[in-house]
């Protein structure tokens, strides 16, 4: 499972007020509109809710990766994803990262916001979490979405191929993302608001802040190689020694850093990964230079309406003029 943004695009059927055995059958197309393996479909089938929430997902995640790389010469477009998950690159790796932060995210909340069937409140033993249902508060249910997750995505078996393991660790570099993220909420109860009782519960970051949390891990990525270890007898991850006492010894990659096995192209001119730069807009103080590859860029002038002078007028709504004014935008050159 990974972000192709085809299934983003894909429409679904509303569910609606029906029967159960529609819903069923409803659920059951939409979890074949998705490109899911085999397995991962027959997972889907069986978890009402899921395709709904895997949807969502899948939109989550590509928001935030344009969000993130809105002034990158790689702008995380749809065009060229496929090819780009075929390679080693950064760029891939924040892909499998975003995607299964996204996933593990909506998940928990799915959960908590009741849209899936077999899991509900998050139910840690160290929370009274049934106190806080009690109050009408749920907590996210990040123990449910990570064990599914595992079994969704089939981790088990971890293979001998270096990609394989390189994309294994990216998916767990953004689940781990979440799990950082989350936070024990209180909320207190009582007379003029006294803690006389005091409820808490799990709750999620906003994404957004994973989102920026991983596009620092893209920014710190490390390329690895694969090497054997004689000690266990097989192969693992290893990127250069960060700590120059003992420059012969590779070092494993910490299970935070994002990892990458190959160089990425440059995106600045159009190819099987990208539609380069030509037309972007950029910011002349800030990326021009870089986004535009040395082509140099074009400046144009355009008039802007917006609102201004605003009032309020009594009782209740606010009264505007509409002002003009010229806003100079450039783009990178051909």
């Amino acid at each position: 499972f990974s972000l192709t943004g085809k299934e983003a695009l894909t429409h679904f059927p509303s569910l609606g007020p029906s029967t159960s055995s529609a819903q069923g059958k409803v659920h059951v197309k939409q979890c074949d509109l998705l490109k899911l393996s085999r397995k991962q479909k027959r997972l889907c089938r069986r978890e009402p809710g899921l395709a709904e929430t895997l949807r969502d997902a899948i939109r989550l995640g590509i928001m935030e990766c344009q969000f993130q790389f809105r002034s990158e010469r790689w702008n995380c477009s749809l065009e060229g994803r496929t090819s780009l998950l075929k390679r080693g690159f950064k760029e891939t790796a924040f892909l499998y990262a975003v995607s299964s932060a996204a996933l593990t995210h909506s998940l928990a909340r799915a959960c908590s916001a009741g849209r899936m069937e077999r899991c509900t409140c998050d139910d840690s033993p160290d929370l009274e979490n049934r106190k806080a249902w009690q109050w009408g508060v749920c907590g996210d249910n990040l123990k449910y979405s990570t064990k599914f997750l595992k079994k969704f995505l089939g981790q088990k078996k971890i293979g001998k191929d270096l990609r394989a393991k390189v994309d294994i660790h990216n998916t767990n570099v953004g689940i781990k993302a979440v799990k950082n993220g989350l936070k024990t909420t209180c909320k207190c109860h009582g007379v003029s608001g006294s803690c006389a009782v005091r409820t808490c519960w799990k709750q999620l970051s906003p994404f957004h802040e994973i989102g920026r949390l991983l596009k620092l891990r893209y920014d710190d990525a490390v390329k690895v190689f694969s090497t054997t270890n004689d000690a266990v007898g097989h192969s693992e991850l290893a990127g250069p020694q960060r700590h120059s006492h003992s420059p012969k010894h590779p070092a494993s990659p910490r299970s935070t850093d994002l990892v990458y096995v190959e160089d990425s192209p440059s995106f600045c001119r159009p190819s099987k990964y990208s539609l380069g730069t030509a037309g972007r807009t950029c910011s002349r103080e800030g990326n021009c230079d870089s986004m535009c590859c040395g082509r140099g860029y074009n400046t144009q002038s355009r008039l802007v309406t917006f609102s201004c002078h605003c009032q309020v007028q009594w009782c209740c709504y606010v009264e505007c003029q509409q002002c003009m004014q010229e806003e100079v935008v450039y783009s990178c050159k051909q």
